[in-house]
């Protein structure tokens, strides 16, 4: 068994209101592993540092843990996936300046960003891949791992896959896009 380090967003059905009931629930379904944040309303995230055989049965079982504890939560987001140039940076220990400087000078190989607007948006994993194959960097592989399990959860969500369906639940597991 490896620990995996994520973070999984919800949002909350109308009717749940964060309070101690709702954090104990929580606990008692199996999310101990987890530190709890619910700053936005209808919304609650938990930062997981949970022991799995994959980081894919890892992350489903805490999804399934989450939502029997609180019934109609909807996944939103799993991280790490989206990352910018600063967050890129911090994951290699390099200024924000000297990553910005070696993706301009690595243009042609550097992935594609999914969004580019004032900032630039990159999946995790193509970012990890580009650095393995171009620079001979790679960070710990359960990293790498869980940051190729979030991209395809967040896919998943994004194709109106609920998360812990079978369609999804496949497609996360063997790793191939929903």
């Amino acid at each position: 068994m490896k620990d995996y380090d994520f973070t999984l967003t919800f949002s909350l059905p109308e009717s749940v209101v964060v309070d101690d009931e709702v954090l104990d629930r929580l606990y008692v379904e199996g999310c101990d592993d987890a530190v709890v944040g619910f700053g936005a309303a209808g919304r609650i995230a938990l930062m997981f540092a949970r022991a799995g055989e994959t980081a894919a049965s890892a992350m489903l079982s805490a999804i399934q843990d989450v939502s029997r504890a609180v019934p109609g939560c909807k996944l939103t987001e799993a991280q790490p996936d989206f990352v910018g140039l600063s967050d890129i940076a911090n994951f290699f220990g390099f200024s924000r300046q000297n990553m910005r400087k070696l993706m301009l000078t690595h243009r042609s190989t550097f992935p594609v960003a999914v969004h580019e607007g004032s900032t630039a948006i990159w999946h995790l994993t193509d970012v990890l891949n580009w650095f393995q194959k171009y620079q001979n960097r790679s960070l710990d592989p359960t990293i790498a791992e869980v940051a190729a399990v979030s991209m395809r959860l967040n896919l998943a969500r994004q194709l109106g896959e609920e998360p812990g369906s079978p369609a999804a639940t496949v497609s996360v597991a063997v790793g191939s896009p929903p």
